[in-house]
């Protein structure tokens, strides 16, 4: 089968001849858990980046907030605008950087389909009610979502997707473990969230090595999506105005940019305009400093990107400190300012009073979610009441706690 794909793939033009040795080739997968007849029309990658825009969880994040609640306006991002924000600048990095651009469009797609209801506020809430049972981490419930939640087929639960896709989607920002096989970054004086440690008992994710570079190409892509439209979102909701980005060197000098060749530009096109260079900026810087890299390291394989032991698709030292800088603007501008705020507080009650309730009758959870509670340990219950929750938009969030309560919060 693996030799008449070959041929239909080079029939069809699905660009091996532009993808570069260290880039994952999806004619050698390593395969799925469930083992499954291969497409003749379409690479594993391919097939993956199907799944994932038909999952009912995609769909959801259509109505999940990034910053913004629903209610605010219907022109601010959504989980799913974000997405595909990611999803196109991940495509542009692997393109130029000769990456296999079907996995890195995966695996941005993929990213955020763990996020809760209500943005992070939801997850630190989910995190904190979830303490006493392992805790909650966004990135491992989308690998929950996809290999256990996601029941579409006849054959498996979940997305049966390709190995390289788990993977990614699992370490997209380095090793989960060190050497040694303790836990790495924030989960270093944790163990590992129970959905990886589930799922490593299936199939090894290698959790020990940086992911491949398409995985890279999505984590910074996501980076630059969200310091993009936050400045965008942030601008248009009237938290800061455009002169107050002068605060920032980096930004200063774009807006002066955009000023000198455009003076007088109506708001909304100087706004614009502003972003689009932002992006561009960072896009290219990444692409220079991945060039590099390679150059540097020579990596003859994906193999040697996950042996590398460092990131090679990332910002440049000069980049990093930029963006950290527009990271700090934007926490103090938008995320914490008094509006985003106010509303955060009252989200955050909504997640807490749902789980609290389904806790202390989980019986009240909707069909299927309340059969086969008494067979289920107290973790179990409160693992699947985290995932019931997880799964809800903000209105549907919204939509439970006036079934259950008199008292859910006006957002309005």
């Amino acid at each position: 089968m693996k030799d008449g794909l070959r041929h239909m793939n080079s029939d069809i033009g699905f660009g091996a001849q532009s993808r570069a040795v260290y880039a994952e080739n999806p004619l050698e997968s390593r395969g799925r858990l469930y083992p499954e007849t291969e497409s003749p029309t379409r690479t594993p990658f391919q097939r993956d980046r199907d799944r994932i825009i038909h999952s009912s969880a995609f769909r959801r994040l259509k109505h999940k907030t990034q910053v913004f609640v629903y209610h605010e306006g219907d022109h601010f991002r959504t989980r799913l605008t974000h997405t595909i924000e990611v999803s196109q600048i991940a495509r542009s990095l692997a393109r130029a950087l000769r990456l296999d651009e079907d996995l890195a469009e995966c695996l941005a797609l993929s990213h955020d389909l763990g996020h809760t209801p209500f943005g992070h506020e939801g997850e630190d809430v989910m995190h904190e009610c979830m303490a006493p049972f392992g805790g909650f981490d966004h990135n491992a419930q989308s690998l929950r979502v996809v290999t256990h939640l996601e029941q579409r087929y006849a054959e498996f639960d979940g997305l049966n997707l390709a190995w390289e896709t788990l993977e990614g989607l699992v370490k997209h920002n380095g090793p989960l473990i060190g050497l040694d096989g303790s836990p790495l970054g924030k989960f270093k004086n944790v163990q590992l969230p129970f959905a990886i440690r589930e799922y490593e008992e299936k199939q090894d994710l290698l959790l020990k090595t940086w992911p491949g570079g398409e995985a890279q190409a999505a984590a910074i892509a996501d980076d630059i999506a969200y310091d993009a439209h936050d400045l965008d979102d942030g601008l248009r909701a009237g938290l800061f105005a455009v002169e107050d980005m002068r605060e920032v060197p980096y930004l200063a000098e774009i807006l002066s940019e955009v000023d000198t060749k455009y003076p007088g530009l109506e708001e909304s096109r100087r706004i614009h305009e502003i972003v689009r260079r932002s992006i561009t900026r960072m896009v290219e810087d990444v692409i220079r400093e991945g060039m590099r890299n390679i150059a540097e390291t020579n990596p003859q394989s994906a193999q040697d990107i996950r042996l590398a032991g460092r990131c090679l698709i990332g910002f440049s030292s000069d980049m990093a400190a930029a963006e950290k800088e527009v990271k700090r603007f934007l926490f103090s501008r938008v995320y914490r300012h008094h509006d985003v705020l106010a509303v955060r507080k009252l989200v955050s009650r909504v997640v807490k009073d749902l789980f609290q309730k389904f806790h202390a009758q989980p019986e009240l959870m909707p069909s299927p979610w309340n059969i086969g509670l008494e067979d289920l340990s107290e973790t179990e219950v409160a693992r699947r009441i985290c995932d019931y929750i997880a799964g809800m938009t903000d209105r549907y969030a919204i939509e439970e706690h006036r079934r259950l309560f008199d008292d859910t919060p006006d957002l309005g």
